[in-house]
């Protein structure tokens, strides 16, 4: 079964690169018949909060991506230390004692010298009585993944295409730290086993972090799931902007983008498809197809964002936005209204136009039209077509048309030359505010 896992670290909000990430996987479990798995990675005790575990629950149901499970790092530390026992045992991880300022000026000299900054692996030529005196000294050694040299590093990704690394260019990375804690690498790659991922769908940024559990999962002696790697995103302006990692859910919600159109553009951006405003999550699960992602970093637009989101208000039923409208408004209002919104939260102005007060217009050039239309509109029939049929009665009677005929009726209605058709808004605002606005217009 496909299985795949978004694993955020409770340290902050989710951005819209990890939003991406996480519709990413749900949109391919989904589509495949598989199963969605929400991953805390709340291995650093320090920076994991729990305000930030809810926040991200809740953040995924407002995007409607459910997970069919949760897991927690900081529940699995005896899986982990199991496994790093074994590889312990296996002369796979090994101690290493140098202080990252001895780190760090190995890395300059070699740079000074032109070379890459690859760890020289001198920890692995310390002899046991070596070891034992730093560790008397109170050295306590960090741990790294020995990597093998003479085992290729390639695998076909889904999104990149065929990708080769050569593990003697890189430096044995580090597993765990000084303190006993542990870093991001070998309890990911113990958790997709242990958990059946049998994809990992994350950003190009981990692409150089893939090539290296690649030799973990042979290490442990598991088949490694299928990579894909989808290209960064980009502000507007085409360059890797900050400001994409401050945008999240709670500042989505504030402007008033709709959930649907999160989804929309983020299934569709970096990929051959056009991006449309499609409310529902059918026609993403029957489009989504890493193969459509390109390899170039895809382009996110805040403005074209609010237009997928406007043009998704358009479509919503009443239903589903009733509990956000003004009370009393009613689902022929929201009809009436629905076509001119940018967001939903707009409905609220165009419910003060329909139910008043309404400051009366000046409309003092039309004064005596404004008037025979107040008593033309006081004799109707409003059971039917209440505008049309104003509007064919003071047609007939004043000769006028086109905008002398309805503009000054609009704005003495609604105070506004343009909104919603009014031939939906004349029967919401009803006879007798339709007279008195008339008259106090003229």
């Amino acid at each position: 079964m496909t299985t795949t896992r978004f694993a955020p670290s409770p340290t902050g909000r989710l951005h819209v690169g990890n939003i991406r990430t996480a519709l990413h996987n749900w949109l391919w479990a989904r589509k495949t018949g598989g199963r969605f798995l929400l991953r805390i990675d709340d291995t650093d005790a320090e920076r994991s909060e729990e305000r930030f575990v809810e926040a991200i629950r809740a953040d995924l149901a407002w995007l409607g991506l459910e997970p069919d499970a949760e897991v927690r790092q900081s529940a699995r530390f005896a899986l982990y230390q199991a496994r790093f026992d074994a590889l312990v045992a296996a002369g796979r991880i090994y101690p290493a004692y140098e202080s990252a300022q001895e780190l760090d000026l190995k890395r300059k000299v070699l740079l000074g010298r032109g070379l890459p900054p690859v760890y020289d692996r001198a920890a692995l030529r310390l002899t046991a009585a070596e070891r034992t005196a730093l560790e008397a000294e109170g050295v306590r050694p960090h741990w790294r993944f020995r990597l093998d040299h003479d085992m290729p590093l390639a695998w076909d990704d889904l999104v990149r295409g065929p990708q080769s690394f050569d593990p003697a260019t890189m430096s044995d990375p580090v597993v765990r730290r000084a303190d006993g804690s542990w870093l991001y690498m070998l309890p990911s790659a113990i958790d997709d086993i242990d958990m059946g991922i049998s994809h990992v769908v994350r950003g190009e940024d981990h692409v150089s972090n893939t090539a290296l559990q690649l030799q973990m999962f042979q290490a442990m002696g598991a088949t490694a799931p299928a990579f894909a790697h989808a290209a960064l995103l980009t502000g507007a302006e085409g360059k890797l902007s900050k400001r994409l990692g401050s945008l999240g859910v709670d500042h989505f919600r504030a402007t008033g983008i709709e959930p649907q159109a999160v989804r929309a553009l983020l299934a569709r951006i970096g990929t051959s498809d056009p991006v449309e405003p499609v409310a529902a999550m059918a026609p993403l699960l029957d489009g989504f197809d890493f193969a459509r992602f390109g390899r170039a970093p895809a382009r996110f637009d805040e403005a074209e964002l609010a237009q997928v989101s406007a043009r998704i208000v358009h479509q919503l039923p009443f239903d589903l936005v009733a509990d956000r409208l003004p009370a009393g408004m009613d689902h022929a209002a929201w009809a009436a209204v629905r076509p001119n919104l940018e967001r939903v939260a707009d409905a609220a102005d165009w419910w003060q136009v329909i139910e008043g007060p309404l400051a009366p217009a000046d409309l003092a050039e039309e004064a005596e039209y404004c008037a025979q239309a107040a008593a033309v509109a006081e004799a109707l029939d409003w059971s039917a077509d209440p505008w049309h049929a104003l509007t064919g009665a003071l047609k007939a009677s004043t000769g006028r048309k086109g905008k002398a005929l309805f503009l000054p009726l609009r704005r003495a209605l609604t105070g506004r030359d343009h909104g919603p058709d009014m031939a939906a808004l004349l029967p919401l605002i009803g006879r007798e505010r339709t007279v008195a606005r008339l008259r106090a217009a003229g």
